[in-house]
């Protein structure tokens, strides 16, 4: 069984930094693609960045601000989120499509104050 964690979400000011983790239980495969997904209040869950084999989506929202990236050796997918803004505030998820499975993490809290 794989599982996600997810760490790093907090609370910050606008402008801020943040970088989220996302350590799996098994192997990361460079083919196996991996995401990070939030969830606003009153919003449904959206994509905000996908990786797979070295290639990456943004949404255009967080384009030029975000980069998400995988450590294989130690399993791991971060998020680095910079400029952050208000409406960057949600639960951050963590995605990862293995065997094809989905699995998800059980979020964590990004708070953006302005």
């Amino acid at each position: 069984q794989v599982q996600l964690v997810e760490s790093g979400g907090g609370l910050v000011q606008a402008g801020g930094s943040l970088r989220l983790s996302c350590a799996a239980s098994g192997s990361i495969f460079r083919f196996n693609v991996m995401g990070w997904y939030r969830q606003a209040p009153g919003k449904q869950r959206e994509l905000v960045a996908v990786t797979s084999s070295g290639s990456t989506t943004y949404a255009d929202s967080v384009k030029g601000r975000f980069t998400i990236s995988r450590d294989y050796a130690k399993n791991t997918v971060y998020l680095q989120m910079n400029s952050l803004k208000s409406e960057d505030t949600a639960v951050y998820y963590c995605n990862l499509d293995r065997s094809g499975y989905d699995y998800w993490g059980q979020g964590t809290q990004v708070t953006v104050s302005s």
